[in-house]
């Protein structure tokens, strides 16, 4: 894999990012060093975690993924000069009162204390990338659709505020750069301008939601960010595995659906996005498409991510080694004009169920 660079930022990435969020619930402590292992000789150097995972989140995981990735990167003492890891301070509680105390605001110094936390339990004396999970400000997000001025809040801390803190970071040595996550084009925007007018960091990433059933970013971010030169960290390649066919026949609850998978496992998950009923809809037309033509769904979604000109890396996530191969084998599977085609037709009808 021909490694990108992020951004203006001059970290150089493989164009396939191992995810780590289940690393602490649905994946023990022993597992995800393996994953990490094996990850890393496959020739991946690009990992992202967060301070909120493990997922779904709660207190007794909060903190659990950093703590197991530091704990392999001491147990393997040549690891860390051959990768380039990300991880994200979380934003405003959202109900999880384990988080700052269920704050609903993102201070500069709660940045500042996040990333030495994330220091700490990583174990290292710096963070490559470090992201804001999600904004601060009122902003539809994670499944919400429409923007509500009315739930403005001046008091909040200012992006500016914000940026200054990641600044006090860079300039430390603690980051290496800045990267958003679940952003919209105005907050990419703005948090550009606002490092232009200052002399302050400049965004190298964002990390956003991007498969065949939310394809969102194509809907103002992929123009923003091509003209500003961020780039896209693209999150839930197959759509909660929806994208992998493994509901098609079971659908996601009740006996017949799959054992320990993330949506049949976790009641908080189904209420979210990925349990939409039209997002397991449109999940079986395109699984029906990739195994038309001699694909697996899996191949066909990720071949989807890996070839998009508007995606820099793609964060797969897994729980065996077995899918990690999986995933990694797709790259290089080039998708017909055919096959794009009936991609897009799809889309037009079933749009974007999981956005």
């Amino acid at each position: 894999m021909k490694q990108v660079t992020l951004g203006q930022s001059g970290l150089s990435v493989t164009p396939i990012c191992l995810g780590t969020m289940t690393f602490g619930e649905q994946v023990n402590e022993p597992l995800a060093h393996t994953i990490l292992s094996h990850s890393l000789e496959r020739g991946v150097n690009f990992l992202d975690t967060a301070e909120m995972y493990a997922v779904p989140p709660k207190a007794e995981t909060f903190n659990a993924t950093e703590k197991i990735i530091g704990n392999w990167l001491e147990k393997n003492p040549g690891a860390r000069q051959k990768l380039v890891i990300a991880t994200k301070v979380a934003g405003p509680s959202r109900g999880m009162p384990w988080v700052r105390g269920g704050s609903s605001d993102l201070t500069a110094a709660d940045i500042i204390a996040a990333c030495e936390g994330s220091l700490q339990r990583l174990k290292t004396d710096v963070i490559d990338l470090y992201q804001l999970h999600w904004p601060t400000r009122n902003v539809p997000m994670f499944g919400a659709m429409y923007y509500d001025p009315s739930r403005d809040n001046p008091a909040l801390t200012s992006m500016h505020a914000q940026l200054e803190a990641l600044g006090t970071l860079v300039k430390a040595g603690k980051v290496r750069a800045i990267g958003l996550s679940n952003e919209t084009p105005y907050g990419v925007h703005e948090f550009v301008r606002l490092a232009e007018q200052h002399g302050l960091p400049r965004v190298a990433t964002v990390q956003n939601p991007y498969c065949l059933i939310n394809r969102t970013w194509e809907n103002g971010l992929d123009e923003t960010c091509h003209r500003l030169g961020v780039s896209l960290l693209a999150y839930s390649p197959l759509g909660f595995g929806l994208l992998t066919g493994k509901y098609d026949h079971s659908g996601t609850q009740g006996p017949d659906a799959p054992q320990g998978a993330r949506i049949s496992s976790y009641e908080s998950v189904r209420k979210q996005r990925w349990g939409r009923p039209e997002a397991l809809d449109a999940a079986r037309r395109y699984n029906a498409l990739a195994r038309a033509h001699g694909l697996t769904p899996t191949q066909l979604a990720l071949a989807f991510c890996y070839t998009k000109w508007q995606v820099a890396s793609t964060i797969i996530g897994v729980t065996s080694v077995a899918q990690l191969d999986e995933d990694l084998d797709v790259w290089g599977q080039q998708l017909s004009a055919e096959v794009l085609s009936e991609i897009d037709r799809i889309r037009w009808e079933t749009r974007d169920p999981a956005l």
